[in-house]
């Protein structure tokens, strides 16, 4: 789990942050079927808008293969 900011690639600048972590499959539940199947995240590298030390703000975004593939999807890249 590591925190990083978004970053403008194109003037460098940066606002906000996110958070990249990785789950084995069936570790975290999927918040929004939890209820109707208890369907869980598939395997692999994640990441949500949050400042360190605060809750998520969003629900979790890939699964991706690798962190920086995570990380170039969060800053649109």
């Amino acid at each position: 789990m590591s925190y990083h900011d978004f970053e403008n690639p194109e003037t460098g600048e940066t606002h906000g942050s996110f958070e990249t972590f990785y789950v084995d499959e069936c570790e975290i539940p999927n918040s929004e079927s939890i209820d109707v199947d208890e369907e869980f995240l598939s395997a692999g590298f994640y990441w949500w808008t949050c400042f360190p030390g605060c809750i998520p703000d969003g629900e979790p975004n890939g699964p991706f293969e690798t962190e920086e593939d995570a990380i170039l999807d969060a800053n649109d890249f």
